[in-house]
């Protein structure tokens, strides 16, 4: 069949549709940016990371596929993913917390909020762990604040710089003052972290808010963005009414932070995994010398006792 022979097949299927009635698409294969409004093929987008071809809008992206964006093939080893959320508190809304939760695992096919593990980022061992908007919002519950806790002692044993990807909406207020609890017990573990001269990079997201923003995403040696992401304590409108006068239109992003001292740098997604290589190869040689590791083509000093 000739190529013009092909196109006249096409217009005859074309006409067999009713005016008025459009083009079934496949579900999945095309993709709509929320900005632009422009159409890509699914396929072109994930090879660009789910940042639009057309206007660079960093869609939403989830903690599997933020795993193969940031770790290499077959290098990934997932811990503590026994560990399972409990209604301690009995708390009841329109239906049990325990019924939420059983019902957000069986539609995420996640157990929690969070994901962490083991894995090569461009051949550097990293302590990852990303946090999952679906969810629950990504909420700091007892067993999101257990997983990062166990994951940053985990790094600080094995002397792993740690990588966290945030993206939540607070603490959980189905756990009460437990959840809250967390804030502190992941800020005590990076203390122990740093003072072992590790390094730490949290990497804020669309949206990092509440207790987060409040705790281990603000603690980083380095703290990464990506372009125009939410990054706030308290919701615009609160702080306005209690302030009483309008905010600026870019008050709570990546952008604004990064103007006033709150945020290092802004990533785009497809550069994040060449720059946090980077950074994590940057700081190693330091890393190693101040334990006496000698590196290739590095000299290094151990100190002795006087």
């Amino acid at each position: 069949m000739s190529l013009f022979d092909w196109f006249a097949n096409r217009r005859k299927s074309d006409s067999k549709i009713p005016q008025g009635q459009e083009r079934e698409i496949a579900d999945g294969l095309w993709k709509k940016c929320e900005m632009c409004s422009v159409l890509t093929y699914t396929k072109d987008l994930r090879a660009n990371q789910m940042v639009c071809l057309e206007c660079g809008h960093h869609m939403r992206v989830y903690s599997p596929e933020r795993i193969r964006q940031l770790i290499d093939p077959d290098t990934w080893v997932a811990i503590d993913e026994h560990i399972l959320p409990t209604d301690p508190l009995k708390f009841r809304a329109r239906k049990s917390y325990s019924d939420y939760l059983r019902d957000t695992q069986e539609k995420t096919k996640l157990t929690e909020a969070v994901q962490t593990g083991i894995g090569q980022l461009d051949g550097c061992q990293v302590a990852l762990g990303v946090m999952d908007f679906r969810f629950i919002g990504g909420s700091m519950g007892s067993v999101v604040g257990e997983k990062i806790t166990r994951l940053i002692e985990r790094a600080t044993q094995q002397r792993l710089p740690v990588v966290i990807v945030c993206a939540s909406g607070g603490a959980r207020m189905q756990e009460g003052l437990l959840s809250l609890m967390q804030m502190a017990k992941i800020s005590g573990a990076l203390q122990r972290h740093r003072e072992s001269r590790l390094l730490y990079i949290p990497v804020l997201t669309h949206p990092t808010t509440g207790g987060v923003t409040a705790s281990f995403a603000m603690l980083g040696d380095i703290i990464l963005a990506e372009p125009k992401a939410m990054i706030a304590f308290a919701g615009r409108r609160v702080i306005e009414q209690n302030l009483r006068q309008k905010l600026p239109d870019d008050f709570q992003t990546a952008e604004y932070l990064l103007n006033h001292g709150f945020v290092d740098a802004i990533v785009p997604r497809t550069q994040l995994k060449k720059t946090l290589a980077q950074l994590i190869r940057l700081h190693q040689p330091t890393i190693a010398s101040a334990h006496g590791v000698q590196i290739p083509g590095i000299k290094t000093f151990t100190p002795t006792a006087e």
